[in-house]
């Protein structure tokens, strides 16, 4: 079952789609089964978490042991791990209360949050979204605000969950799993022009105009010269 909730953000897939945890895999069978909702994942073990802190390939991000009433489910590591997914910390289950459209259409948790290095593309592959900056970075809205991106050194962190308030306090949480790091402090900038369509906001070009490297600056030129040899970018 590793498939993702959502790829990094140049498609698009059917909530069927969705990836869960192994932790919750027999979650889902159970209930498919003959109705158990109230059978809840065993809590994640001390190795799956020590693998998860020790990924090696670059920072993961997480909301820390807990997220409100929700505790850590399951962590991705580096055996697990797939560059076009990323690398995902999940948290809480499909208890009764939260969202829990089962069947065909899998089990929305409370809260997962997947890192993956950055692919450029045009996020208005996300359908309806909204530009914006948060913890000092572009990020994007998405999924009628339940869905949060943000670019930051040279990764996208995907917020995912089924509650735009539950989103946006996660976002504020977010910190280093792998690393030393702080929540609510600033997120390293993007070292790349991250790809943004629609309306930016003036704090948001502001942001885009100073980042490391003139970064969004080389990006214009780099079209610009694409654009007077080949005749497109």
């Amino acid at each position: 079952m590793n498939r993702p909730r959502r790829p990094p953000h140049d498609t698009r897939v059917p909530r069927s789609r969705r990836r869960l945890p192994l932790a919750l895999a027999g979650l889902l069978a159970c209930v498919l089964a003959g109705g158990c909702a109230t059978t809840h994942p065993a809590p994640i073990t001390v190795a799956e978490l020590a693998e998860a802190q020790t990924f090696p390939y670059f920072q993961v991000y997480w909301a820390g042991p807990r997220f409100g009433a929700y505790p850590l489910a399951a962590a991705d590591g580096r055996k697990s791990y797939s560059a076009v997914i990323g690398d995902s910390v999940y948290y809480g289950d499909c208890a009764a209360g939260k969202s829990s459209a089962l069947g065909s259409s899998g089990c929305q948790l409370p809260l997962q949050v997947t890192t993956v290095i950055y692919n450029t593309a045009f996020n208005a592959s996300l359908g309806s979204h909204r530009n914006t900056v948060l913890r000092g970075v572009p990020a994007t809205f998405y999924d009628g605000g339940n869905s949060i991106a943000l670019y930051s050194a040279r990764q996208t962190i995907n917020v995912f969950s089924d509650s735009s308030a539950e989103a946006l306090n996660a976002v504020q949480r977010l910190r280093p799993l792998n690393a030393p790091g702080a929540a609510a402090t600033p997120l390293p900038a993007p070292v790349y022009c991250p790809v943004l369509s629609g309306p930016q906001p003036a704090r948001l070009q502001h942001v885009m105009q100073h980042l490391p490297g003139r970064a969004c600056q080389r990006a214009a030129a780099d079209l610009e010269t694409d654009v007077a040899l080949f005749g497109k970018p």
